[in-house]
């Protein structure tokens, strides 16, 4: 498993504005669709793609499309669901799967409750959107979900990981024999007695959505 903390000006800015507390619901949506476009542009780098040629009105020219199978793009329901918008744009012919998750508060553990895939992912590319890669079990899940059906290669974006996530997540994906990267915008200091990532942000689905009662 490879961690890529994404080291620029513009996504460390945008991080700052979700960090603070006084930031309303439609600026931090804004602001997080912004920031994952950024983190996508380093996360699609290992994207496979076939040559092709094109005819310029002036000669032809070698280039590349992406390749088919097309890309999977993945969030896991519902604070990925915030991450769609700002991949799909950077990725607009990929095609899109939906996982529902829920971490259980008391035993940190995740369970899955929805799904909307395809039941053979044999040759597929597959990029999970997931805000907070805390505790590392819900991602776990996700990726082993993928990988039982087929996915041969997973990307994680993510906006804020703790250190005890990501060992978590390299421990329960050990043996697992496909590339899987993560691409955050930060590693935070880690994690508090509740599961919640610090500094950290807050939660991201409240943050993004609202609090649902």
């Amino acid at each position: 498993m490879r961690i890529h903390v994404a080291d620029h000006p513009l996504i460390a800015h945008k991080l700052t504005a979700l960090r603070d507390e006084t930031t309303d619901s439609p600026t931090f949506r804004r602001l997080a669709d912004e920031l994952v476009t950024l983190l996508a542009y380093e996360a699609t780098r290992d994207v496979r793609v076939d040559e092709v040629t094109v005819t310029t009105p002036v000669a032809e020219a070698k280039g590349t499309k992406l390749a088919s199978p097309k890309p999977l793009v993945v969030p896991i329901l519902r604070a990925g669901l915030g991450m769609l918008d700002g991949m799909m744009r950077l990725l607009p012919t990929a095609e899109v799967g939906f996982l529902g998750m829920v971490r259980n508060e008391d035993t940190l553990e995740a369970s899955t409750y929805a799904e909307r895939l395809p039941d053979d992912l044999s040759g597929r590319q597959c990029y999970v959107l997931d805000p907070m890669l805390a505790t590392g079990g819900t991602l776990a899940a996700a990726i082993r979900f993928l990988v039982d059906r087929g996915a041969d290669h997973i990307t994680a974006i993510c906006l804020l990981s703790a250190p005890e996530g990501c060992d978590r997540l390299e421990k329960e994906l050990d043996g697992l024999d496909i590339p899987v990267t993560v691409v955050t915008a930060a590693m935070d200091e880690k994690l508090n007695e509740k599961g919640y990532i610090v500094p950290g942000l807050g939660d991201a689905g409240d943050r993004l959505y609202g609090v649902v009662g």
